[in-house]
């Protein structure tokens, strides 16, 4: 596998991630691998990132405090609660009810108040939140969903990786009036993203 050639330089995002108690977000068969740079597997065939993604990504949208973010793949809730931590509030959606029912136990046990899981809907993304500040897909899509465009505010910043179903790039875009930039952010993987804007089920 290509590998993502990057050093987060971010240090509130750096002491976030060590604050933030990886191992409540993992199965606990693997909690000793909790901070291992690698990815771990949870339930209904889904994985939390590896620590480096998990930095890059959270670094890419350039988090000041008084944002409203969106997260697209909720998974265990790890990624929901670094953002948590650096945006005023989070909007988190997942397709699984048993993903969106274990996040939502484990992020209110940590005492985030500040995030809203929901089950993610036919419309990808989530349209009565927006317009956001900054979007962060982590699942692979095929390419940039002018739905999640759509719901950029002006000057908001979008992450996503692009690819196939198998291997990515993480592409930032940035919305400005009129018209979007983006930027290769290098390799990833990513299960992929099932749904309006993604891969379709069979």
């Amino acid at each position: 596998m290509r590998q993502l050639a990057h050093e987060i330089r971010d240090r509130k995002v750096l002491d976030v991630m060590g604050r933030v108690p990886r191992e409540m977000f993992v199965p606990a068969s693997s909690r000793d691998a909790a901070y291992e740079n690698v990815p771990l597997p949870i339930e209904m065939g889904q994985t939390i990132s590896q620590p480096l993604i998990v930095g890059v990504m959270t670094e890419a949208l350039a988090l000041k405090g008084s944002e409203k973010v969106l997260e697209i793949g909720t998974g265990s809730g790890y990624q929901a609660a670094i953002l948590a931590e650096l945006a005023h509030h989070v909007f988190s959606v997942e397709r699984h009810q048993k993903l969106v029912d274990g996040a939502k136990k484990v992020l209110a046990l940590l005492g985030y108040k500040n995030v809203e899981v929901h089950l993610a809907g036919e419309t990808l993304g989530w349209p009565s939140g927006a317009p956001y500040d900054a979007i962060m897909v982590t699942a692979g899509a095929p390419s940039v969903a002018h739905e999640l465009i759509d719901q950029l505010a002006i000057g908001g910043r979008l992450v996503i990786p692009v690819g196939t179903p198998f291997e990515q790039d993480l592409i930032k875009v940035v919305k400005h009036k009129g018209k979007v930039a983006s930027t290769n952010l290098g390799p990833c993987r990513f299960v992929p993203l099932i749904g309006e804007g993604g891969w379709q089920t069979d």
